[in-house]
């Protein structure tokens, strides 16, 4: 096991348990961005590839969101997220599971970007972070499959409350 690609898992998954729990979507943006910056790093250290860029972009995304939306933005994440599918399919001929990865990568673009609802935001989400889970448990991520597993309960208990 590489207890430095774990230990950015676990700052991971203290900060978004955190940035889950906000009542306004830029706070849980902000939150969210820094817990996804580290989970990146998790995964490129475990060398998942996609699982590393799609949660490198949503960082960046996140950060952007937060002040700036607009067509043009989203079409430009959309399109960075399809050439790395692209390339990691067609130039490094990755297993099919990066499908999965990508998916939620753009489940998760389009809906920070166009959503401001908290609680549509987070029932669209759902999808997104079992495609999540899938993909890590897939490649061997212990801390990745706690990050979605704790994302899944999360956003599971903040959509009962009234």
């Amino acid at each position: 096991m590489n207890i430095v690609a774990e230990a950015f898992g676990a700052i991971a998954v203290v900060l978004n348990f955190i940035g889950y729990r906000q009542t306004n979507v830029d706070k849980y943006l902000l939150i969210s961005a820094f817990a996804l910056a580290a989970l990146s790093a998790h995964f490129f250290m475990l060398d998942a590839m996609a699982a590393g860029v799609g949660t490198l972009l949503a960082s960046v995304r996140n950060f952007i969101a937060i002040k700036h939306r607009s067509n043009v933005i989203l079409f430009l994440f959309i399109a960075i997220n399809m050439g790395f599918l692209a390339y990691e399919w067609f130039v490094l001929n990755h297993n099919w599971i990066i499908f999965v990865a990508y998916t939620s990568s753009l489940i998760f673009t389009v809906g920070s970007l166009v959503i401001r609802n908290t609680h549509t935001i987070r029932k669209v989400f759902l999808v997104a972070e079992t495609l999540g889970l899938i993909y890590a448990i897939s490649v061997g991520s212990i801390f990745g499959t706690v990050f979605n597993v704790s994302n899944l309960i999360s956003i599971v208990s903040k959509l009962r409350k009234p």
